[in-house]
């Protein structure tokens, strides 16, 4: 895919996932601040469909997109040549894609292949991700003092692992993507590498498809409480990323422990309505 119209923008930005959801609500957020952006995506109908959409919300922006499945690693090679050719220096690498799963079930009434798809898109995907992301940033010029370069994974703490009501593999994989982005860190530092810095992003529940698929009244209850709309996400924590300067950490869409008394306070009617009705209908 090529540009859809160039201009010289302040960061280069790379968005796994970019084609719907917080991946393209991130990815129009950097193209509007005038970051130069590629996206990526699966699905090349989906892809085209979000070139184009991007190209008209933000139609001075500069914008490239490839197909990629993350679990591939030949495709995440490419995807990594593909951005480096297209931008020139990638400042932001956010590993969005990921896979929740066809069903929020137990383990034992999944089918094979989806349990499969999600451990090797969240897991093994992130780790490609960022194994390309760091060789592909540790070659750009580098200077002293904070971190120039950053990598963005989300996974899930161990509270949100145990509170998310998706089924076990979607938990299992993201609560090793958090472990991988803490191991990484630990090697960063060891190998006295300080141009690139691995961080952790909790955008929190978005509401998209993957949030929605296969959820009932009850689970959407708890969403009105604490879930908000794919924008609303992006907006917080592209304007945080963007000057970003830390060396690691957790970068949230909002603290965990108001997520928690949100949660609660949606047993006792906080949020009804907002989204959702009481038969999980949405409202809007």
């Amino acid at each position: 895919m090529e540009a859809r119209v160039v201009g010289k923008g302040s960061l280069g930005v790379v968005v796994t996932g970019g084609t719907s959801g917080i991946g393209l609500a991130m990815a129009r957020e950097f193209l509007s601040a005038g970051d130069r952006v590629v996206i990526c995506g699966r699905d090349r109908g989906r892809l085209d469909s979000a070139l184009d959409r991007l190209s008209r919300d933000v139609p001075a922006g500069e914008l490239y997109g490839t197909i990629c499945d993350v679990s591939a690693p030949g495709a995440v090679a490419h995807l990594a040549a593909f951005a480096s050719s297209k931008l020139g220096i990638v400042d932001r690498w956010i590993n969005n894609a990921g896979s929740a799963g066809l069903m929020k079930r137990p383990l034992w009434e999944l089918d094979l292949p989806d349990i499969d798809e999600v451990c090797r898109t969240n897991l093994a995907g992130s780790m490609l991700l960022c194994a390309e992301a760091l060789r592909l940033m540790r070659r750009q010029p580098a200077h002293g003092g904070p971190p120039c370069y950053h990598i963005y994974n989300m996974g899930f703490s161990a509270a949100g692992a145990r509170s998310s009501p998706t089924a076990v593999p979607h938990r299992a994989s993201k609560l090793g993507v958090a472990y991988t982005t803490a191991f990484i860190r630990e090697e960063l530092a060891r190998s006295g590498s300080g141009s690139v810095a691995v961080h952790e992003l909790s955008p929190g529940l978005v509401l998209t498809d993957l949030l929605l698929r296969d959820t009932g009244p009850r689970e959407r209850r708890i969403f009105n409480a604490i879930a908000e709309r794919p924008e609303t996400v992006a907006a917080g924590l592209v304007s945080r990323i963007r000057i970003d300067t830390g060396r690691g950490g957790t970068l949230r869409f909002r603290p965990l422990p108001l997520t928690i008394v949100r949660a609660l306070a949606s047993y006792f009617g906080y949020g009804r309505g907002r989204f959702f009705d009481d038969r999980g209908e949405w409202t809007g």
